[in-house]
């Protein structure tokens, strides 16, 4: 039983400490929390038509839009320290090669979650903004709710992210004996078909920034197949 508890107290200990980084940065950001959301309204500014500017439309959203930013941000900024506080509390009931594998993937599985966002936020948001931009009939001037930007942002962000995850998918599948490596080649076809289709479902109704995504999608397929195929 004191077995037991040891372990549920050591988890505490890690989840306070996840918890008060998470709470400095995001006090630290709190302070430059409108200048973090005009950064991320860059893509769309840069779209608008001139005259056109971004609005809130309730009396709090001025305050509570970048505020619920920053703590997201804080968020992201310490998914590394998260993980580590996790790798440490399970790493000490793994064999050897079970935590360099460990280690490996989720080494590998946060960098791509990151290069997936930038990708997002660098490549998908302005191409998906300049699309709808175009797309107001004349005589309408765009104006967007705050809130409503910031959720489609942190959607497209996330999608990046997720959909980044293919090739430590794939690699894992293989190496694992879930699925041999000739299945997945035989039925490539149907995951390309899937890419678009997970492409559609986790981007704005737009077809350029679904080819955007499903595109990378599929190469990052091809990545891990022949990571696997390699025995990297």
């Amino acid at each position: 039983m004191n077995h037991y508890l040891s372990h549920v107290i050591e988890l505490r200990t890690r989840m306070i400490r996840c918890g008060l980084l998470t709470l400095v940065i995001f006090l630290g950001l709190f302070y430059i929390d409108n200048r973090l959301y005009s950064f991320i309204a860059k893509p769309l500014l840069a779209q608008l038509p001139s005259g056109s500017t971004l609005i809130a439309t309730t009396v709090t959203a001025s305050f509570t839009v970048p505020m619920k930013l920053a703590f997201i941000v804080a968020i992201f900024f310490s998914i590394p320290y998260i993980l580590f506080q996790l790798w440490s509390f399970i790493a000490p009931g793994l064999y050897p090669p079970e935590k360099q594998k460990t280690l490996y993937y989720a080494i590998s599985s946060l960098g791509l979650f990151y290069s997936g966002t930038l990708f997002a936020y660098f490549v998908i948001c302005p191409v998906a903004l300049a699309f709808f931009a175009k797309c107001a009939p004349s005589g309408v001037v765009v104006m967007t709710d705050i809130q409503a930007y910031l959720d489609f942002v942190l959607t497209l962000l996330f999608a990046g992210g997720v959909a980044f995850q293919v090739p430590i998918i794939t690699f894992v599948a293989i190496r694992s004996g879930i699925i041999s490596e000739e299945k997945l080649t035989h039925f490539r076809p149907y995951i390309i078909v899937t890419a678009f289709i997970l492409g559609m479902l986790l981007t704005p109704p737009d077809v350029v920034s679904q080819i955007l995504l499903a595109l990378p999608m599929w190469g990052l397929f091809e990545v891990g197949l022949f990571c696997a195929r390699k025995k990297i």
